[in-house]
């Protein structure tokens, strides 16, 4: 090859090498991203799901109380 080509293929090398790192940086902050939405998102609708019940018994509760 010639000494041209080898210098070329050197740079692109290096570059490719560059652009691989800044890749996997952006993926672990798409990771991280993505696990703080769901801890954002599915946990209060988790500790919805237990709180729900309970909010509706004490106010169905009190409805009845108003009617009687």
């Amino acid at each position: 090859m010639e000494p041209n080509a080898v210098t070329k293929l050197d740079e692109l090398e290096k570059k490719i090498d560059t652009m691989y790192a800044s890749v996997e940086k952006l993926r672990k902050i798409y990771m991280w991203t993505m696990y703080i939405t769901v801890a954002l998102f599915v946990l209060p609708l988790i500790g919805l799901a237990f709180a729900l019940p309970s909010f509706m018994t004490n106010y169905v509760g009190s409805l009845q109380g108003i009617t009687n």
